[in-house]
């Protein structure tokens, strides 16, 4: 009989990725700003560091998921990475939003060096979370509705540092208008309070989560084995590609949206939101991230009666079309601005727990047809497609504004408000088509599913002597 899985464990998986999602969210939105307009660099520079930086780090989730299936302790294979890497997190992002008293040469180096190192520390503590899912529950209907919970608590996060972000700065008397240092110190201090909630929310998260899942085969398997096996699962390859392209198109159009703001709309007024003085740009980015939540409620409830695979195509495929129209948006057209971002984001927050249940599927899809289970390194590829899109995503952002003429601090031509625009909408509609071209591809249906978790059952259960 299944073990159930009760609500405060329930919470506490989500806790997980709401830590996560808070400085990935910072990073998505901020990093690319905080790096042009307060420290100074030079956007193509950024880019480039973007592209050299998690390309290493992409290399270094499958590493982090081998060393992951091979870990065994009192308190599973998971589990003890959250606890060890919470505060190193914390911490290294800290430093991440520091400005040091270099010129800009030794600022890009600082920059190279934080940011890998960010990037690594991310690895050590999300590839395992991200695993989690595989062996809590062995059942899909349960890990649809631990997907659910992980993304909602995802977009909560996202949705608390967005909002929090810039009244933290302007309380430590910074501002995301100008460039100083005290406006510097001031991003430090705001990202050392969101931090040290990140800390507190994975310590939760270890404290309060099981290992349930047993592999058929407890023993160690050589790692060529894993890897041969890993290379010749078609599900994963199709869902890899189709996720790289989704988070393509995420990252181009959360990298612009401040650009968006500050340099096309030129926004000068803010709106009072429960009693908060808000930019137009992070009421934009509020209203996303709450659309993303309610995408992922709606996600499990449709996908149980469509399917993983058809829900995520036409998520894909609307998104695709609301962003094609954005670009017609003027800068006076606020309303329709919004109501296309909430309809965008409700598709996008649709998508991404069905990727992280997809995973869990292929894992076990894996484990039938091989008998060994690696769950870690199948897993730590969800976290490899992330990095990857927000690589190229990140890159593309950085390369763009410098190709349509970009000057930080200054009034922009009419080239560069017309690639900011372009950045919005057709570029990243690029990216989610084909999401939805490869997702055609993806073969693992519910009753194929159905008829893989019954064998599995079957080959867990002792045998009898």
């Amino acid at each position: 009989m299944m073990e159930s899985i009760s609500l405060r464990e329930k919470i506490g998986y989500g806790f997980g990725d709401m830590a996560s999602s808070m400085f990935w969210k910072l990073f998505g939105m901020y990093l690319l700003f905080f790096y042009t307009d307060v420290m100074g660099l030079n956007a193509a520079s950024v880019g480039t560091m973007f592209l050299i930086t998690r390309i290493w780090d992409t290399v270094f989730d499958p590493v982090v998921g081998v060393m992951t299936d091979r870990t065994t302790t009192k308190w599973g294979k998971f589990r003890p990475y959250i606890l060890y890497m919470a505060i190193p997190f914390g911490l290294i992002g800290i430093v991440t939003f520091t400005v040091p008293d270099f010129d800009n040469n030794g600022k890009l180096l600082y920059a190279y060096i934080t940011y890998s190192a960010m990037m690594m520390i991310y690895s050590l503590i999300n590839v395992p979370y991200a695993s989690l899912l595989g062996v809590i529950s062995s059942d899909t209907k349960q890990r649809n509705t631990l997907a659910s919970f992980r993304m909602s608590f995802a977009f909560a996060g996202s949705l608390i540092a967005l909002a929090l972000m810039e009244p933290l700065i302007s309380y430590w008397g910074g501002s995301t208008q100008e460039s100083s240092p005290l406006n510097a110190m001031a991003w430090q201090y705001a990202v050392t309070f969101i931090a040290i909630i990140c800390i507190v929310l994975f310590l939760l998260c270890f404290a309060w989560v099981k290992e349930r899942v047993k592999p058929i085969i407890e023993h160690p398997v050589s790692l060529k084995e894993d890897i041969k096996d890993l290379i010749k699962n078609r599900p994963w390859w199709i869902l890899l590609l189709s996720g790289v392209a989704a988070l393509i198109f995420n990252s181009i159009r959360d990298g612009a949206t401040i650009y968006y703001f500050r340099y096309f709309v030129a926004e000068k007024d803010t709106v009072n939101l429960l009693g908060t003085a808000l930019t137009y740009s992070t009421l934009y980015l509020v209203i996303g991230q709450a659309a993303n939540m309610l995408g992922v409620i709606i996600a499990s409830p449709i996908a149980n009666k469509l399917g993983k695979k058809q829900t995520y195509f036409w998520a894909m495929l609307l998104a695709s079309v609301f962003s094609l129209i954005f670009y017609w948006m003027g800068r006076e057209s606020l309303l329709p601005i919004f109501i296309l971002q909430f309809l965008i984001s409700i598709c996008a927050g649709i998508v991404f727990p069905l990727l992280w249940s997809m995973y869990a599927d292929i894992a076990d899809y894996s484990e039938l047809k091989t008998g060994r289970r690696a769950t870690g390194l199948i897993f730590s590829s969800s976290s490899m497609s992330q990095k990857l899109g927000w690589t190229l995503g990140g890159a593309l952002t950085g390369w763009l504004l410098a190709a349509f003429g970009f000057q930080a601090n200054m009034e922009q031509a009419e080239s560069a408000q017309t690639g900011i625009r372009l950045m919005l909408s057709w570029l990243p509609a690029i990216g989610s088509i084909l999401s939805f071209v490869f997702i055609l591809f993806y073969p693992l249906s519910e009753k194929e599913m159905e008829r893989v978790g019954t064998e599995l059952a079957i080959k867990r259960k002792p045998v009898d002597h």
